[in-house]
């Protein structure tokens, strides 16, 4: 059984939510997203509530369950307060700056890279070596951050590359003489 998922998603004040077969619609401070929820599962609104139920008794309806209900959960956590995610850049002349709709870096090759900033995300850099990004879709932010973070990921030698905040990067000991 699903812990997670027997637990209803309450509605805060401030949000409109709204269920249309298996689409379920919010509307906040910060902005409207939608989810349509898997088949094997049932939506539907109760008491300032949604609730989700499996429609059967398969290891996917209820996997899915508990799944959905965190998706759901995002949505009303989105629209509230939104999502941020932080990332570091450690090396010698490496750095990062928004110019207009795009992030330009400098991450050690011949060219700087410039990444296109996508509808829905906003992305700052109070320092040339901290990137903040935010938005309402929890998805959409850990994507732009992952893709970022593969322009040049971390090497475990010296540490230099694009790493989120708090990661560890596990390091290797360089070769003796």
């Amino acid at each position: 059984m699903s812990r997670i998922g027997k637990k209803p998603v309450p509605i805060p004040s401030g949000v409109t939510a709204n269920v249309e077969g298996q689409t379920v619609k919010m509307k906040g401070p910060k902005g409207a997203l939608q989810f349509v929820v898997p088949n094997e599962v049932t939506v539907k609104m109760d008491a300032g509530a949604i609730k989700l139920d499996p429609r059967n008794e398969t290891k996917r309806a209820r996997s899915m369950w508990g799944t959905s209900r965190t998706l759901v959960n995002n949505l009303v956590t989105g629209v509230t307060k939104g999502f941020e995610r932080k990332l570091e850049i450690t090396g010698v002349g490496f750095r990062a700056a928004v110019q207009g709709k795009n992030l330009q870096l400098q991450l050690g090759y011949s060219h700087d890279v410039v990444y296109p900033i996508p509808e829905g995300i906003a992305i700052v850099t109070p320092r040339p070596v901290e990137i903040i990004i935010t938005g309402i879709d929890k998805q959409k932010v850990g994507q732009v951050a992952a893709e970022i973070r593969d322009f040049r990921p971390p090497e475990p030698y010296k540490g230099k590359g694009v790493k989120y905040a708090g990661e560890f990067i596990f390091r290797k000991e360089g070769k003796k003489k």
